[in-house]
């Protein structure tokens, strides 16, 4: 059984998900975009149950890539179910979508979620006149508490074995404008709905509203694209109002009729809104938002890289040390050849060991982010960047990529596509690099530790304010470069809630998992060719001493390039080449080839190190992430463009800094 879960954004449908599924669930690409899919198992259920938890949308208008792989899902797949969930304290809102969805002729379920928030309210809402209306059955639930999900998997399973369908509600009155225009348009269009199996009175309330994507499809003769149009005209002059206007307002005529007979309201707040938008108050303040916004991220990078991550990571690195040693005594007691054993204990195990050891550092600021997003206050951060951003051409709505960029380019790069503006996503793209990503972590605080020592925090802070301010000055040069305005950016103010334990742990074991995954794959591997390169000469002979190395060889090469910037070692430069696989490999090089801080003060000093440290901030990003650009861009010499502009950025910074520097020290 296929179950595709559907709902507004902020409505608890993550919640949800989590609730069903456990850690029984994967993160995939829908086929052909990359925008991802949450596929998981149905835990506690006699049969296989696999539920796909589809973008957060609104409607199902084909305005953002999510609204177009919701529709097209569940279009072109043989979903069972729809689960549609409901946000009880907003349901009018909520319902547009809902009666979208009943048009695709799909047997559904409504989750009616936060019924606990309602009732705390003193207010209440009919399950049987709402199921009565609708011609869907209605369960209610409180995902983040965990009631009735066994209801509402009851709910599913009935439905399932039934296919009933929602019953089909005509929700225009006879005789009105938008009325006669579907049936028209059901009329026109019944033949090409029938041939791709698509529900006609859908396609046919899309096609009113313009969508050209399902009108291309159904491939309408040109004479049919004429009466498509005649239709439309004729609607928008008996109905005065615009083609997509027309269908809203009858959508929400109807939802208010329902909400009439099933809704009572004694507050028109519940306690939590009311609470929100006491804090709000404060938060979003014209005057104490952004200072505060400054504060909460100082505290969580204080938190992250001082009191709590880097006493963790000082513990970790000490047991894989001790890990390590104990692998290398047995292996020399049982007279391993030596080797052999460097392979092991050098190669493998100290490029890996040296990266997992900032797993702490990770998974701390993951679950402070995590924290952030679930209380509500990212959505707010949102609309606080939306003015400062405008002056530098974009919108709020850039923030988002922008942020997930701290923790990884790639899915920042993948979720700039949802943008609507084909210049903001294009600009927002170019700037996400400068944001330091997770990768960076290990690197920054290896080096900071060795040459800072309690300072490190406060330098690792500096590092993500250079690269901040470097992206304002490319956002403000690109703003003159690149005409046109900022698409307006709107959204909703979700209400603040506790974050639940279940949905925090879930998000920290996933991004510790990629991390782990990275770590046994990309920088397994390269740490052993760096064991490999450093170990032998040209002529594939063991070295002692690995100034002879082959890997010494290819650096001695490339080092003069990046001795203006303060590098002179071999070494150095070739950590900084590793570095294009995955960032996390230039500390488990830096392991191999030098080692512990002693040596690495041996053949640098700290404005050195610093100057390396905003070399490796801006210089061009992963293969990862140029493959996710390349892809968004659909353009290779654009993508290659972005990335030898970042290096050339990169370097002009560094080789500045420590040229103007070295006059003074």
């Amino acid at each position: 059984m296929l179950i595709a879960l559907v709902g507004n954004q902020n409505c608890g449908k993550t919640t949800l998900f989590n609730a069903l599924t456990g850690s029984n669930q994967h993160v995939g690409n829908f086929p052909g975009v990359t925008v991802d899919a949450k596929i998981g198992i149905i835990k506690d259920a006699k049969e296989k149950i696999e539920i796909v938890d589809l973008p957060g949308i609104y409607s199902l208008s084909p305005y953002s890539q999510e609204e177009i792989v919701t529709r097209d899902y569940i279009l072109k797949n043989n979903v069972d179910i729809i689960l549609n969930i409901i946000d009880a304290t907003n349901i009018e809102r909520s319902l547009y979508l809902t009666l979208q969805l009943a048009e695709l002729n799909v047997p559904m379920v409504i989750a009616l979620n936060m019924m606990d928030e309602v009732i705390n309210a003193g207010n209440s809402i009919s399950l049987g006149e709402l199921e009565n209306n609708l011609g869907i059955e209605v369960c209610a639930i409180s995902a983040s508490k965990g009631e009735g999900i066994k209801e509402l998997l009851e709910h599913i399973k009935r439905i399932a074995s039934s296919h009933d369908l929602p019953k089909k509600n005509d929700i225009c009155e006879e005789s009105t404008p938008v009325h006669r225009a579907i049936h028209a348009m059901m009329n026109l269009i019944d033949d090409h709905t029938k041939k791709l199996n698509y529900p006609t009175r859908f396609v046919a309330t899309r096609l009113i509203e313009g969508d050209t994507i399902l009108q291309e499809e159904i491939e309408l003769s040109p004479n049919e694209v004429d009466m498509l149009g005649h239709i439309v005209l004729e609607m928008e002059t008996d109905g005065k109002l615009d083609r997509e206007a027309l269908l809203a307002s009858t959508r929400y005529n109807y939802i208010d009729k329902v909400c009439q007979k099933a809704v009572k309201r004694i507050n028109p707040y519940t306690k939590e809104q009311i609470l929100s938008n006491k804090i709000d108050k404060i938060l979003t303040n014209k005057y104490l938002a952004f200072p505060l916004f400054i504060l909460i991220m100082g505290l969580v990078f204080y938190l992250t890289f001082g009191l709590i991550g880097y006493y963790l990571s000082l513990l970790f690195e000490t047991g894989i040390d001790a890990f390590i040693n104990m692998i290398r005594t047995g292996l020399e007691k049982i007279e391993i050849n030596e080797i052999v054993v460097s392979l092991i204990c050098d190669g493998a195990l100290g490029g890996i060991g040296s990266v997992l050891s900032f797993i702490p550092t990770i998974v701390t600021l993951f679950l402070f982010l995590s924290l952030l997003e679930d209380t509500g206050y990212m959505a707010r951060i949102a609309f606080i960047m939306d003015k400062p951003l405008r002056k530098l051409g974009l919108s709020g709505r850039s923030f988002v990529p922008l942020l997930i960029g701290f923790g990884c380019s790639v899915p920042a790069v993948m979720s700039a596509r949802t943008m609507a503006s084909e210049r903001d996503r294009k600009l927002t793209i170019m700037l996400i690099p400068y944001m330091s990503c997770s990768a960076k972590l290990p690197v920054y605080s290896m080096l900071t530790l060795a040459f800072f020592g309690q300072k490190s925090a406060l330098v690792m802070v500096v590092l993500y304010i250079i690269g901040i301010i470097l992206a304002i000055g490319a956002a403000f040069i690109s703003k003159i470069i690149i005409k046109g305005k900022p698409t307006p950016f709107m959204m909703e103010l979700p209400t603040y809630r506790l974050p639940t334990f279940k949905t925090t742990l879930l998000l920290m074991w996933d991004k510790a998992k990629d991390f782990i995954k990275k770590a046994f794959t990309v920088i397994f591997v390269a740490s052993l060719i760096i064991w490999f390169l450093q170990s032998f000469n040209v002529k594939l002979y063991p070295v002692t001493n690995n100034e002879e190395s082959i890997l010494a060889l290819i650096g001695q090469f490339l080092t003069p390039i990046f001795k203006p910037l303060g590098i002179s070692s071999w070494r150095i430069t070739s950590a900084i080449i590793t570095g294009l696989s995955a960032k996390e490999s230039i500390v488990s090089v830096i392991e191999i080839l030098i080692g512990d801080a002693t040596a690495l003060k041996a053949i640098m000093t700290s404005f050195q190190a610093f100057c390396l440290l905003l070399f490796i901030l801006l210089y061009m990003p992963c293969v990862a992430t140029f493959a996710a650009v390349r892809k968004e861009l659909h353009s290779t010499p654009l993508a290659i463009g972005y990335m030898v502009l970042q290096t050339i950025v990169a370097y002009i910074v560094a080789t500045s800094v420590y040229q103007i520097g070295s006059l003074f020290i």
